[in-house]
């Protein structure tokens, strides 16, 4: 108790200086789940909210504002992930995979192969983070209006450069246009939120998407897949995440992060996994002894927004706890302090 409430103080003024956590929950959604097809030719344009011609403080705090930016319309406190997509591996850890992802849970239910089309590598954790983006946006929509949300979106190319936080150039255009080409070709089979294998043949994150750029228009239209458009507009399916996690640069950090988000959550206290099943959840390439060392580095650093991680040797055994962060002061805080013998 004390190991952990003195890791949970040196992070505390960082990840909980605010009540910002406090509205972390699993989304209510306005509808049920949405049949894709019924909607497969409907599309929306998402125009970007007007700003406000007062200049506030939190501007002003900023300084210079970059040239070409648009304003940015989702909340840091609303970033979604798709919890169905937390749970087993989908995307490579690493941004230069070929080989394939291969898994299947113990029961046998949940069954994965996720493959890549040459030139192309594999969608990659970080190419995912336009994903999380495209789902913030159909929430978005969701809650604002009683009308079924778009398959197709078209979102400003600035919006989804700063949101996914990325620096604004050349260099990041190719970026964000290469993990598009990877989200399309990486080719995806599974039982998962395909039980009576309507979706036969496989299929990608996205179906297409396109860029227009003119003087005063830079736009990317991208079309979701009916797979993953089914699974996104699912009541329930999106769960938020910390808004720091776009700033996580290590694949397995991030893995850590949605595996703790999915599991935890914000009601349990803890979860905890053996080694050898993170390694199967992850999808890791690399070999079990070199993603052990990783993994005991990464809990060494201990710095996944909102989780403190435990490194546990028993029954010869390794385990990794994860440890709602929040919890686990509020609790030690609450204990008694004993006091010393007279």
């Amino acid at each position: 108790m004390k190991i952990f409430f003195i890791k949970a103080l040196e992070r505390v003024t960082r990840f909980l200086k605010d009540e910002e956590l406090e509205v972390i929950c699993q989304p209510e959604l306005k509808q049920e789940s949405i049949s894709a097809p019924e909607v497969e030719e409907k599309s929306q344009i998402i125009e970007p909210k007007k700003q406000d011609k007062k200049p506030s403080n939190a501007k002003k705090a900023m300084g210079k504002k970059p040239k070409d930016v648009d304003i940015v319309t989702i909340d840091p406190r609303d970033i979604r992930d798709i919890m169905e997509l937390m749970e087993v591996p989908f995307v490579a850890l690493s941004k230069n995979r070929t080989k394939p992802i291969i898994y299947e849970s113990p029961s046998g239910k949940s069954k994965v192969r996720i493959s890549c089309h040459p030139p192309y590598y594999m969608a990659s954790i970080y190419d995912w983070d336009i994903i999380i983006f495209v789902s913030t946006k159909l929430q978005e929509t969701i809650n604002s209006s009683s009308d079924i949300p778009p398959r197709t979106l078209v979102i400003s190319r600035n919006e989804l450069i700063k949101e996914i936080c990325r620096h604004v150039g050349k260099t990041t255009d190719i970026e964000i246009e290469a993990a598009l080409n990877r989200l399309i070709s990486t080719f995806i089979e599974t039982t998962i939120h395909n039980e009576d294998y309507r979706y036969k043949g496989g299929f990608g994150f996205l179906d297409s998407w396109g860029y227009t750029e003119r003087k005063d228009i830079k736009e990317f239209r991208i079309n979701l897949s009916e797979w993953l458009y089914a699974i996104t507009c699912t009541k329930g399916s999106l769960l938020k995440v910390h808004p720091e996690y776009f700033k996580i640069t290590s694949g397995l950090k991030r893995f850590l992060y949605r595996t703790a988000r999915k599991h935890v959550g914000i009601q349990n206290e803890s979860w905890k996994f053996s080694v050898e099943t993170l390694y199967e959840k992850s999808g890791s390439e690399q070999e079990f002894k070199k993603f052990k060392y990783k993994l005991k580095m990464a809990i060494k650093d201990n710095d996944i927004p909102g989780y403190l991680l435990d490194w546990i040797d028993e029954d010869n055994n390794t385990y990794v706890r994860f440890i709602n962060m929040r919890k686990e002061i509020k609790k030690a805080l609450s204990s008694p302090i004993s006091k010393p013998n007279s």
